[in-house]
């Protein structure tokens, strides 16, 4: 295949995957409301189900309007070689292979934040603002930015500068090197993400003493789970939603609630989200994804070492020669098609686990409660009840609400 024909290919591949991702879109929009179901009707109403379909409507007109807009410049810049054009203006700049490639992609990042910062601006400050889910001030929305610049700087920018200094100095034998960085990174992230990154955006403080925490506490140890303390994050700052999560392992484990999430649910029902989120742990599900993700990244460095020093895809990008910087972008391209089959196989997986966690959850506390908390988050969030089965199939990580709530019932008859 020569340049002309890659290039193309490349063209054909974006189109494909942006088509692919606005139809699975399309269909679940096009969704009926329907009525209530029977066990949502005291949480439920029939105008709050309507207000839940705006939502889904305003974000996917939103989503339309942003993904048509990247993918217009994707195809421009592909079809008339602003990829390579950029390479060799930043290679009249400086010799340096490496520092080709960081201001390359440095450009690049900045180009790409200056397209998308109106419309995250007014996402955050117009959509979830109509819809009552806004808290973030203007100071607060800078800052993060900011904040996020300087760990992209310094975290994404010193691992592709290692990735690229690599390639310099051992060419296609690269990816074994840098695979164990990545991994032992991924897995220090995983470790000490509350600890050193998430302080950065938001407060962590131990949950209180009271009716609550006694009854987390009192559960984890009926579990044999090991728990020093259970934390509070202020998610009420930026937005009224509300979540829970796991993070880290061994004794660096830590079970974060937000905020928002105390406000809304009663301790029983926060006592079985906590179960959950320990059946998470208790099944392995943690490590099962960590490994799998260590592993994906170990088979996708190995494909990118067979493409990293092509002059095809390089010349296919408007290039004039091989560089390291558009074969990385080339090559984001041609995988895609194998990146979405992969991100569909985790979320089979992934709501697998969900089952199972809320299984662990039933069997060690109850079902009620976790059912009760369920339907009270996605009311809460507008949540869509009847999403169509090829979104699900193809983006939800977790099952729709109405089938986590029959498996549920499912569980309790069978006692």
């Amino acid at each position: 295949m020569n340049a002309e024909q890659l290039k193309y290919l490349l063209i054909g591949l974006v189109v494909a995957g942006f088509l692919f991702d606005k139809l699975t879109s399309w269909l679940n929009v096009r969704q009926r409301v329907g009525d209530v179901p029977a066990t949502l009707r005291s949480h439920l109403s029939q105008e709050k189900l309507q207000e839940s379909k705006s939502y889904q409507r305003t974000n996917y007109r939103f989503g339309l309007l942003t993904g048509g807009l990247s993918f217009l410049v994707t195809v421009a810049c592909l079809q008339w070689g602003v990829f390579g054009w950029l390479d060799t203006l930043v290679g009249s700049w400086v010799a340096a292979p490496i520092w080709q490639s960081l201001i390359f992609f440095g450009l690049l990042f900045i180009a790409s934040d200056v397209l998308a910062l109106p419309f995250d601006y007014y996402h955050t400050f117009k959509i979830e603002e109509d819809f009552g889910f806004n808290k973030t001030t203007k100071k607060t929305f800078v800052l993060d930015k900011l904040k996020g610049y300087a760990l992209g700087i310094v975290l994404g920018g010193g691992l592709l500068a290692l990735l690229l200094w690599l390639v310099d100095t051992l060419g296609a034998s690269f990816w074994l090197y840098f695979w164990a960085v990545a991994a032992f990174f991924m897995v220090l992230l995983n470790m000490f993400y509350t600890s050193w990154i998430l302080p950065l955006f938001n407060k962590l403080t131990p949950l209180e003493e009271g009716a609550l925490k006694d009854s987390i506490m009192g559960y984890a140890s009926s579990v044999g789970f090991s728990l020093d303390n259970v934390f509070v994050i202020d998610g009420s700052t930026r937005s009224s939603k509300a979540n829970a999560f796991f993070s880290g392992i061994g004794k660096r484990k830590k079970v974060v609630l937000y905020d928002t999430l105390i406000e809304q649910h009663t301790t029983e029902e926060l006592t079985a989200v906590l179960a959950h989120e320990i059946g998470h742990y208790k099944k392995k599900h943690i490590l099962q994804s960590m490994v799998i993700s260590v592993l994906q990244l170990g088979a996708m460095l190995f494909v990118l070492s067979l493409f990293v020093n092509s002059e095809t895809i390089s010349l296919a990008l408007g290039g004039e020669r091989a560089a390291v910087h558009l074969n990385l972008i080339g090559f984001v391209l041609l995988f895609s098609p194998i990146s979405t089959l992969l991100g569909i196989w985790m979320n089979m997986l992934s709501r697998k686990n969900e089952y199972e966690a809320d299984r662990y959850a039933k069997e060690t506390y109850a079902a009620a409660p976790l059912a009760e908390g369920l339907k009270t988050l996605s009311v809460k969030t507008l949540t869509q009840i009847n999403p169509h089965p090829l979104h699900v199939f193809v983006n939800y990580s977790h099952p729709p609400l109405m089938k986590r709530l029959e498996r549920l019932e499912q569980l309790s008859n069978e006692m």
